[in-house]
């Protein structure tokens, strides 16, 4: 295809990075262009995966301290997240996807938690939530390390890990590039930060990563194949 039409379709906007960063050679722009999308999807395999471990791993915890429904009844008027103005986002985003799951007469405990986004789980370790949780969800992380005077490894630094994550994940559901440094220049530093993020805490949740995404995981590949562009 040539630029012109490639530009047309994806928007002169959308491209500007890419011109830039290849020194405006409208070849490696398109190909650049199809390479973050090819990273994006194989780094939206391993969030995913992580984002379903971390969510069941969440799940079975708070089970053992809740009850079995603990999602639903946290938000409930007698649960912990009713009366405090402070984790009213949270709690407005599991009611409605209760009131949506009831009035279809579909709810289950499982579906309300698939339901949830992933700043759902993160929040979890915010000060506020993680304290009416009941201070319970560092124990999902058996391996992390001790926290030290040079080295906090509370819930608000699992919340600062998470929240990369969740960031990165953000700007590929949108569409966003994730292959670019600063000053506007080919760099996958933020892509491979953030793996190496996700692999550390899966480690720290005592999940032998390699093998769950046996197969699946090609980031380092695809990260070498644009650095080469």
């Amino acid at each position: 295809m040539k630029y012109t039409e490639f530009e047309d379709i994806i928007s002169a906007d959308r491209m500007r990075k890419y011109l830039v960063a290849c020194n405006n050679d409208t070849r490696r722009a398109m190909t650049l262009y199809r390479h973050n999308l090819k990273l994006s999807q194989e780094m939206f395999t391993m969030i995913s995966c992580f984002e379903v471990a971390l969510r069941n791993r969440i799940d079975k915890e708070m089970q053992q301290h809740w009850g079995s429904d603990w999602l639903r009844d946290i938000i409930m008027p007698s649960g912990p997240f009713a009366t405090d103005g402070r984790v009213d986002g949270t709690r407005k985003i599991v009611k409605k996807a209760y009131d949506g799951l009831v009035f279809s007469n579909t709810y289950s405990h499982s579906k309300l938690l698939s339901q949830m986004e992933f700043g759902v789980w993160k929040y979890m370790f915010n000060n506020v939530q993680y304290r009416l949780g009941g201070r319970y969800l560092l124990n999902i992380f058996p391996n992390k390390p001790r926290t030290t005077a040079q080295n906090r490894v509370d819930n608000s630094r699992i919340f600062q890990e998470l929240d990369h994550i969740n960031n990165i994940r953000n700007r590929i559901a949108h569409h966003e590039p994730i292959c670019f440094g600063r000053p506007i220049s080919i760099d996958t530093n933020y892509v491979l930060m953030n793996y190496a993020r996700m692999m550390m805490l899966f480690n720290w949740m005592g999940i032998d990563a390699p093998k769950l995404m046996y197969g699946l995981d090609h980031v380092g590949d695809e990260c070498s194949h644009i650095m080469c562009i």
